[in-house]
């Protein structure tokens, strides 16, 4: 099993140095659930919810979520996205918004958890958007997906 490295040998916490890994194009990609009430994804399908359209909100929120990931999450490093891209659905079958991020960057460390972050903060801002009408919605299932590039290579969930 691959160690923890963002400890040094004391135990601290520390930001992994890149400097000399070299640059790869890298891609990651994640998805969420926000499970709700039928009514209350008609709502959205309809653009009845009065704070405006979820869908195109919340895919804003996700990628400005992924541009201030190195802000929320202390020992990431600020990277200079290339593509950050949501796709948000509504599966009236789940009753559920289903999101999906893929991020992209070249550089010298990967954008996994940009994709997390980018699909977290979309699944929030459904939430936030959507609470006056339904306070029983579930964020569920984030996860990451794939990603590839860098020095492990490829990796997917399926």
């Amino acid at each position: 099993m691959p160690e923890l490295n963002h400890f040094d040998s004391k135990g601290n916490a520390i930001m992994v140095d890149v400097s000399n890994k070299p640059d790869s194009s890298r891609t990651a990609s994640a998805s969420a659930s926000v499970l709700m009430q039928p009514a209350t994804i008609q709502l959205i399908i309809d653009n009845g919810v009065k704070k405006g359209d979820v869908l195109s909100v919340a895919r804003l929120a996700g990628i400005m979520g992924a541009k201030k990931t190195p802000e929320l999450i202390p020992l990431c490093h600020p990277l200079a996205l290339t593509s950050v891209k949501l796709l948000l659905t509504c599966d009236t079958r789940k009753n559920a918004i289903e999101i999906i991020s893929t991020c992209k960057v070249n550089g010298p460390t990967g954008v996994e958890m940009e994709a997390l972050t980018a699909v977290s903060i979309a699944a929030l801002t459904v939430y936030d958007m959507c609470k006056a009408v339904d306070r029983e919605m579930h964020i569920t299932d984030i996860h990451l997906k794939n990603k590839s590039g860098g020095k492990s290579g490829d990796w997917s969930a399926d």
